[in-house]
């Protein structure tokens, strides 16, 4: 069965590639698009055989809008622009997994070629930052850490404190199976 893969399942995540071996990739939060566009001219020779095709290289262009906040990845793209950093980035297809729990991913390495920031005085302030993708990106399937996944899609948690031990804080989560279920309270 053909399954449709919906835009607002895909996002993007990045880090300074300096970071690699120490930091994960973030969620870039609050992200409304995000563009992902490689793409290849071609040329064509009239020969008196026929046209003979050549192609260039591919070219990526990447680009994400969100709403402006105060996360670090979203000031470490601002910064990046200005220190001409290397940076790492994965697009994530959260609607396309693998049998072993891995997601569709485009892996890439570029800088960050232009931020735009909109700060109208009756909305939210947003960023379109665009990247200039180095080389061709990488496709493959990828697991998301469960601080990742939680930014992703947080989990429900209880009243309790979250700790190391208790990620879930007490709470657990709904099940299609609890439908229904009303058992008195104890008191």
């Amino acid at each position: 069965m053909v399954k449709t893969l919906q835009g607002v399942k895909s996002v993007l995540f990045a880090r300074k590639h300096a970071d690699a071996a120490t930091k994960e990739m973030q969620l870039v939060p609050y992200q409304t698009s995000l563009t992902f566009d490689p793409s290849r001219d071609s040329d064509s020779t009239a020969t008196k055989d026929g046209a003979v095709n050549t192609s260039s290289s591919i070219e990526t262009d990447l680009e994400v809008e969100f709403i402006n906040n105060t996360a670090a990845v979203s000031d470490e793209l601002l910064q990046a622009i200005f220190d001409d950093e290397l940076m790492d980035m994965e697009i994530v297809r959260m609607d396309r997994s693998n049998a072993s729990g891995e997601y569709e991913a485009w892996y890439m390495q570029g800088h960050v070629s232009e931020d735009s920031n909109d700060n109208d005085a009756d909305d939210n302030s947003t960023r379109d930052v665009s990247f200039s993708v180095d080389g061709t990106p990488k496709h493959g399937w990828t697991k998301l850490t469960t601080a990742q996944q939680n930014d992703v899609d947080y989990v429900f948690r209880g009243l309790d404190a979250v700790t190391e031990e208790d990620a879930t804080g007490g709470g657990t989560a709904w099940k299609d199976t609890d439908n229904g279920v009303a058992e008195d309270p104890k008191v």
